[in-house]
């Protein structure tokens, strides 16, 4: 019996090297190795009906990040979920806006996630580093996707640890301070 446990607990860390070789021997996973954030559509939004060119975007955040308080950074263990819907087009082409002046959501685009934990910001490249934020971007199917994480590492960059690199931080805190 105790060699079958001590075979099984071998096998499964073998496995897991074997899987996810960064989580094991780097730190923590790097940009694009994160998993597809299954079930984000119950997670607390962070914010809705973020209007892009072309896109309308929702914000999700899951339970850990939304227990953080303002002033202080998201903890370990934070998701941030950004979908993005492409805007709804008419018969003409022209984008669709709502009785509300918005653009209107078509099909979802792309699911792009942030993720924190201890350690992982070792990953990233010296001049882009984000804390220890990691970038994964997925299809609509939840498949990985290959795109250019020194634009987002970029991009969230000019925030600082102040905003613990993530944007519209005042307005999720003013929001949820409004909720209160």
């Amino acid at each position: 019996m105790r060699k079958g446990l001590v075979f099984a607990i071998l096998s499964g860390l073998v496995f897991g090297i074997m899987v996810f070789p960064g989580l094991v021997f780097s730190g923590g996973p790097k940009d694009g190795e994160l998993m597809f954030p299954k079930g984000y559509e119950s997670f607390p939004v962070f914010l809705k009906e973020i209007q892009k060119k072309n896109a309308v975007r929702d914000l999700y955040i899951n339970n850990k990040g939304a227990a953080a308080h303002k002033g202080d950074a998201f903890p370990d263990g934070t998701q941030l979920v950004m979908a993005i819907f492409k805007a709804k087009a008419g018969a003409d082409g022209h984008l669709v806006k709502g009785s509300d002046g918005k653009l209107v959501k078509d099909k979802l685009a792309k699911v792009y996630l942030m993720e924190k934990s201890g350690g992982w910001g070792g990953n990233a490249p010296a001049n882009l580093k984000n804390g220890d934020w990691i970038f994964s971007a997925f299809s609509s199917d939840g498949k990985r996707i290959e795109v250019d994480y020194a634009k987002c590492r970029s991009c969230h960059l000019p925030l600082g640890a102040s905003k613990d690199f993530v944007h519209r931080y005042d307005e999720y805190f003013a929001k949820k301070m409004g909720a209160h």
